[in-house]
């Protein structure tokens, strides 16, 4: 599979410049759904990372009921937007954002009691998968429960040059249960606001029929893996 993201410049889609006019189109305004529903299922306990966190709605939102979470994104520009509207929203004692590269961060070993990617793996390049799933492992507690929602092969176009590194559940699987103790994995759905122009694909080859949700939001084919650290 090709890295057809590791050109990417994050700041600049955070800022909503280059391709990005506007916000990204995974900046939905709350958590993804499928994620939305763990917490409300009660799966997540603090304290958690948010691998990759962006403007961070899932943080902030965790915050808000009251988990204590650590966000860490690449994207100073992301970082920074996030831990401003933690202020904002009164949170900023329970949710702390950091700049650092997610698949070599250090300093939280044994920390984190759940870590979520939201949309995270797929935007990493290939060969950084496993150093990502190093370092995440080395901040679980022991016992932690890891969720991840990562695109699924087929949701872009194949002949795409710029789309995520979706996966197929083998493929998950096999990365991440080199490490983890893998429960479960699923078919899921990634929803997302309307694609910039700069991301649409030219007429050579257009995206596949996907389904909307009830807000208008494109919903991406996905995988939503559950996996834990032994105790």
């Amino acid at each position: 599979m090709a890295d057809n993201l590791e050109v990417m410049d994050w700041d600049d889609a955070y800022r909503g410049e280059g391709e990005f006019e506007g916000p990204p189109p995974w900046n939905i305004g709350e958590p993804q759904p499928e994620l939305a529903a763990l917490i409300r299922a009660g799966k997540v306990r603090s304290e958690v990372l948010d691998a990759g966190c962006g403007h961070a709605e899932l943080s902030l939102s965790l915050a808000a009921d009251g988990y204590t979470v650590t966000g860490i994104d690449i994207s100073p520009t992301a970082v920074d937007a996030a831990a401003a509207a933690a202020a904002e929203r009164g949170v900023a004692q329970r949710a702390t954002f950091v700049a650092a590269d997610i698949t070599s961060f250090t300093g939280f070993d044994g920390r984190f009691a759940t870590i979520i990617d939201s949309t995270l793996f797929h935007s990493l390049p290939v060969e950084a998968r496993d150093g990502y799933q190093q370092a995440v492992y080395r901040a679980a507690a022991p016992g932690a429960a890891y969720f991840i929602l990562v695109f699924a092969r087929g949701a872009f176009p194949a002949e795409a040059e710029m789309k995520p590194n979706e996966v197929t559940e083998d493929e998950l699987r096999a990365v991440v249960g080199k490490y983890w103790q893998i429960d479960d994995s699923r078919p899921a759905f990634i929803h997302a606001n309307p694609l910039p122009a700069g991301m649409v694909p030219d007429g050579s080859h257009s995206m596949p029929a996907h389904d909307f949700d009830e807000k208008g939001r494109m919903k991406f084919p996905a995988f939503l893996l559950t996996a834990h650290k032994p105790d």
